[in-house]
């Protein structure tokens, strides 16, 4: 069982790696996707998606990735659902596939292969 302190530091790695990947395809900084104001449009966009794949890639619980994002458990929800809305659009489909799988082959930390959630 991973202790809380250790989930805890595994969840912000895995915020921050998918914040990182989305920063660099949607083009705004890494600093603005996980700023705790809303910033621009666009970063707040690049959020919801950095959420969305750390639920996705890394299946953490709605909780747990609103807490490593600084966020409520609502917003993280909200985030999910307004980017699974998006990908009828078969380009930002395509996009967040590629992104998912980027993420899903990161390595785990330490290579204990525990895996990052």
């Amino acid at each position: 069982m991973i202790e809380p302190t250790s989930r805890t530091s595994r969840d912000a790695a895995c915020a921050q790696l998918a914040a990182s990947a989305v920063a660099f395809s949607f083009g705004v900084t890494p600093q603005e996707v996980v700023a705790p104001t809303r910033a621009s449009r666009e970063a707040a966009f690049a959020r919801q998606v950095a959420m969305y794949l750390a639920h996705i890639a890394f299946g953490l619980p709605l909780t747990r990735v609103a807490h490593a994002f600084g966020r409520d458990r609502s917003t993280a929800a909200y985030a999910c659902h307004r980017v699974e809305d998006e990908r009828d659009d078969r380009a930002f489909d395509t996009c967040l596939d590629q992104l998912e799988a980027c993420l899903r082959a990161a390595p785990w930390p330490g290579g204990d292969g525990e895996g990052l959630a």
